[in-house]
């Protein structure tokens, strides 16, 4: 008998290519048996029943006529979907099983328990349609999935409904809007010996950012109990991102975020064969712990490289861990099919700017924007009452959503993470979603308008009423080379990935600042000093933020590297200058615990700020966990692309004194390849170059507080407002100098205000004083660019 006519084959004899045969998730589980074991891919046994298998059982019951006249009545406007589907999929599960291919099931799942070890072993039912996962489709939760079979009349039973779940509502309307034809579609089961990750986790892994395309980082998404919850978003779970290229090398652990999921729930087995899952609610303690440990996010991400290296493209898997062994496997996997389809040679970009208040915020899917009214549906059942064009808010989805999701404008859910199937669908259809946003069922109302913004890193928000929106189509395959290199300011390391594809020579100025204030959000002297902490409420929030870590410091120092480090990332191995703290002293006093240690100061600008602190007594402490957190950047994760650079050095001996504290903490110029550049934002800096550059690598020019001390204007006064010019002949004096003065002692120069991307034609001064580097705003970079190429003769 050829293979093609067989009603049965085992996981260990079908190969990629045998997607015909056994489907696509079939043919996957069995190219990774058998090419991947012996490098440590554990993929749980079982066998598969073939497309002959399916259209045998459908030929033995004449079901090839039902299925054809229930959809020709669809296509002719004659019945509805929902009758259809019934229809079609109730005369399958009444149909009989033909003999022979009942009794083939009946000896593999005894070959499985012999093989195994195990009387009548539990086993996952899977469906895997013959034409899935093909380049522009993934297929993704069109067909079912049964947890926890036993017995032989449980599986036959369940292989039976997953040949119905061929005809879901959401199958037939997928393959339409595809262009499949549905006869030429089979359905092939995989039986496979469960996980106990009822006793474990399970979850979704990516080795691809499912948001931005970037292609070095893997991300994984966890909960507690069965992996289906995650798949279908029926929990928030936890999210991890790990860096690629520095996986291979010893000792390093890359990491670039960790954020706990809400894990609300968890499905463990059930007893009865009618009911053999069952959901219950976390404890406490799960939904305060994250899943994964450090190792075992790090062995998970290293099978996503062996995985995607195996199969040439990015993957999209599902893993499980098992509570009874500790062991994790691989349960499926398949390709990415949307953002690394994309072309890199364009993308749009958006930006909202005149917006309504905050009504709810989330996960953001699609780097997109929409404006429409809400439409708040409760179940699936309520669909036929959705408007297209509405902005579908709901608690969680389905695939049985996916009808009403393509006539979404966007799509916002109460639960789930980037990797569940509502984002994985949002993300197909090319709509904005939000998922976990937590209470926008219960914010949010029917009829109201909103706008939905996911163009802004990786929270998404709903804002009150229309927002003034810009879309722009970036040509990348048109930036001109430039000998003064164009880097980007930025501030919001979840925003980075999104402009990966530009073609920067580096990071100008990654303002610590903002991992500080919205990921640490805690007053470092609150950790080093928490026993002089009074007051209660403050020190139960800290105890919050800060649980999971032997010592308080160690959550400022992890969390304040990590966020860096998702911007080192992006752009290694070009240089990404990180600028220490630069808070006034009233900024630091809005951080948690802040008001206890900070003074009051009548003119914070010119005030206890940058240099000065780092030194003090006054701040000492803190200013080590910030050289603690750098230290794990460039040594632990692997970042050697970072450089420090140190704001607001008033005087030479404010340098010594600030470089000899860097040294007691680990962080000595020169070492290790680390250079440490100085702001050039006061007159001393430029009057003194010579004295700096002895002690500094470079400089970066801060034009915005450079021009405010050069003339003497608070660029804050709008009754000064007409004498803040960056273009003042003083100013432009300061930076010329400076310039000429570094240059001529050996250090490179370059300027990291707001001047170049408020005014792309500053750019040309600037090159024409002979600037090293300009460093600009994301969304100004093309036009600077060019401007810079023009003033270079190329333009």
């Amino acid at each position: 008998m050829t293979r093609d006519a067989r009603n049965l084959i085992w996981f260990d004899e079908v190969a990629r290519g045998d997607v015909a045969l056994v489907g696509g998730k079939n043919a996957s589980l069995g190219e990774m048996t058998a090419a991947l074991a012996a490098k440590g891919i554990r993929v749980p046994p079982g066998f598969a029943t073939t497309a002959a298998a399916f259209r045998s059982f459908l030929a033995a019951n004449r079901l090839d006529e039902v299925i054809a006249g229930r959809l020709a009545a669809l296509d002719a406007g004659r019945t509805d979907l929902a009758s259809a589907g019934r229809a079609i999929r109730e005369a399958i599960t009444g149909a009989d099983w033909p003999e022979g291919i009942a009794a083939e099931i009946r000896a593999a799942y005894a070959e499985l328990a012999r093989r195994t070890g195990r009387d009548s072993p539990a086993v996952a039912v899977r469906s895997s349609a013959t034409a899935e996962d093909l380049p522009d489709a993934s297929f993704a939760g069109q067909q079912e999935t049964f947890l926890n079979i036993t017995g032989e009349g449980a599986l036959l039973d369940a292989c039976r409904r997953c040949f119905a779940s061929l005809y879901t509502d959401r199958a037939i309307t997928y393959r339409t809007l595809k262009g499949f034809a549905h006869e030429k579609v089979a359905l092939s089961v995989g039986v496979q010996l469960m996980v106990r990750s009822d006793l474990g986790g399970a979850g979704v892994m990516f080795s691809i950012d499912t948001e931005t395309g970037f292609d070095r980082v893997v991300l994984i998404n966890a909960a507690w109990g069965l992996g289906e919850n995650v798949v279908q978003g029926a929990v928030t779970p936890d999210e991890y991102q790990v860096y690629k290229p520095f996986l291979a090398q010893e000792g390093l652990a890359p990491i670039l975020a960790k954020t706990l999921g809400g894990k609300e729930r968890k499905m463990i087995y059930a007893k009865g064969a009618a009911r053999p899952t069952r959901n219950v609610p976390t404890s406490l303690a799960e939904r305060e712990s994250f899943v994964l440990s450090d190792a075992e996010i790090l062995g998970l991400a290293r099978q996503a490289v062996l995985i995607e290296d195996h199969y040439r493209q990015p993957m999209d898997m599902e893993w499980a861990r098992d509570g009874e062994t500790g062991e994790i496997y691989i349960v499926q996997a398949r390709p990415e099919t949307v953002q690394s389809r994309l072309s890199a040679a364009a993308f749009r970009s958006y930006a909202v700017t005149a917006k309504g208040p905050v009504l709810a915020r989330g996960l953001s899917v699609g780097a997109a924007v929409a404006t429409g009214e809400v439409c708040l549906l409760e179940s699936a059942a309520d669909i036929d009452r959705f408007v297209d064009g509405a902005v579908l808010v709901t608690s969680t989805t389905d695939p049985d959503w996916v009808p009403v999701m393509k006539r979404a404008a966007a799509i916002v859910t109460d639960h789930g993470g980037r990797t569940s199937h509502a984002a994985i669908v949002s993300r197909e259809l090319g709509l904005p979603a939000i998922v976990g946003a937590g209470d926008a069922t219960r914010v949010l109302h029917d009829g109201q308008e909103v706008t939905v913004s996911c163009a802004e890193g990786e929270q998404g928000f709903v804002y009150a009423g229309a927002a003034e929106v810009t879309v722009e189509d970036i040509r990348l395959d048109a930036v001109p080379a430039t000998k003064t290199k164009v880097m980007l300011n930025l501030a919001n390391p979840a925003a980075a990935a999104r402009w990966w594809r530009l073609p920067v020579d580096g990071v100008g100025l990654a303002r610590m600042e903002f991992v500080v204030t919205n990921a640490v959000r805690v007053h470092p002297l609150a950790l080093t000093r928490y026993a002089e902490l009074t007051d209660p409420d403050v020190r139960a929030a800290i105890d919050r933020l800060t649980r999971g870590h032997a010592r308080r410091e160690d959550y400022f120092v992890e969390t304040l590297a990590m966020g860096l480090s998702r911007i080192a990332a992006t752009w290694f191995p070009h240089p990404v200058i990180v600028r220490m703290s630069d808070f006034k002293t009233n900024e630091y006093a809005e951080l948690l615990g802040g008001r206890t240690f900070e003074p009051a100061e009548e003119n914070p600008m010119i005030g206890f700020r940058g240099a000065s602190r780092y030194y003090s007594d006054a701040y000492r402490d803190g200013f080590a966990l910030e050289c603690r957190a750098i230290r794990r950047l460039r040594e632990a994760m692997g970042f050697t692309n970072v450089i420090v650079m140190i704001p607001f050095c008033r005087s030479p001996e404010e340098a010594d004194r600030v470089l000899e504290e860097m040294a007691a903490n680990g962080l000595r110029r020169g070492e290790n390849g680390l250079e440490v550049y100085v702001m050039c934002e006061i007159p001393s800096n430029v009057i003194l170059a010579e004295d700096f550059a002895r002690r500094f690598d470079g400089f970066s020019i801060g034009s915005n507080d450079l021009t405010q001390l050069t003339l003497g204007v608070d660029r804050d006064s709008e009754a000064l407002a007409h004498l803040f010019r960056e273009r003042d002949p003083a100013v432009l004096w300061m930076i010329r100098t400076v310039i000429e003065r570094a240059h001529a002692a050996g250090a490179k120069v370059g300027l990291c205000g707001q001047a170049p991307s408020n005014d792309p034609d500053y750019a040309r001064l600037l090159v024409e004083a002979g600037i090293d580097s300009i460093s600009v705003t994301p969304d100004s970079f093309l036009a600077v660019k060019r401007h810079v190429a023009a003033a270079e003769g190329k333009g």
